[in-house]
């Protein structure tokens, strides 16, 4: 059993929905209502997120990748992937892994404000210095609702439409559930620590990447760069739009994502 929380809506061609950290699955509840007279939407709680559970013993990132697998896979054999921010890296390793882990099941694959490395490093410019990611983790130990409170509004930082879009972020976390502090520090670690890049070569499954175009939390070069890493994706960046395209510029994305997911490989 996976232990995680899910909720499906509609009916067609399975999408699962992966939120980032910190968050929970209240944060598609726009996004699903736009789609689900198209598709069958299944939204996930990732580990420690919402209502599911926490297990540190599997806390890695192929780990928790497994777990989502094994939560969808109950309701579609087959279904396409959309994860954002941490969702898109739990997306990536699971499009990546071997046929037995899940790969095979993905149809398509969305990925939202997504990066194969968050953190920057000498042979990667478009990442986040490690000495913020340092100030976010000593945060979450002193000060973890201002922390949360201050990552959400970078989140909008710079949109359109980004107070109506806060107050989202906002209402999803409140009413569904808020992160366990282990499992929010330890999604800073697996950003801060995961380098994808190597696996994007065995990512075979069609890909749309979407960025914003005033993000500070995954920079659009970043999404840009690991459109161009995979070996069938369109990139796509939303203007004036920040980390949460999806919520600012919902008629937006749902029109992108309508058919591309509609396409039959």
């Amino acid at each position: 059993m996976s232990g995680l929380y899910t909720e499906v809506r509609g009916r067609g061609p399975a999408l699962a929905l992966l939120h980032g950290g910190g968050l929970n699955l209240r944060v598609w509840d726009g996004l699903a209502a736009a789609l689900c007279e198209r598709f069958r939407i299944i939204a996930v709680d990732l580990p420690g997120h919402g209502r599911s559970e926490w297990l540190p013993e599997r806390s890695s990132l192929a780990a928790q990748a497994e777990q989502v697998h094994q939560a969808v896979s109950v309701v579609s054999g087959t279904y396409s992937l959309l994860g954002w921010s941490l969702g898109g890296q739990i997306a990536l390793q699971l499009a990546a892994a071997g046929p037995g882990a899940g790969a095979a099941a993905i149809d398509r694959l969305v990925l939202i404000a997504a990066t194969p490395r968050l953190s920057a490093a000498p042979d990667w410019i478009h990442g986040t210095p490690p000495e913020r990611l340092a100030q976010q983790a000593a945060g979450l130990r002193t000060d973890y609702r201002r922390t949360v409170g201050d990552f959400l509004e970078l989140q909008v930082r710079g949109s359109a439409g980004g107070e109506a879009a806060l107050g989202q972020l906002r209402a999803a976390l409140f009413a569904h559930g808020e992160a366990r502090p282990e499992a929010l520090a330890r999604g800073l670690e697996l950003l801060r620590d995961s380098d994808l890049r190597p696996l994007l070569g065995a990512v075979a499954q069609p890909a749309l990447v979407i960025a914003g175009q005033y993000d500070r939390v995954t920079l659009p070069a970043a999404s840009r760069a690991l459109a161009e890493a995979l070996a069938d994706a369109r990139y796509v960046e939303i203007r004036r739009a920040a980390h949460a395209p999806f919520l600012s510029h919902l008629p937006q994305v749902s029109a992108l994502l309508t058919p591309f997911l509609g396409e039959r490989t």
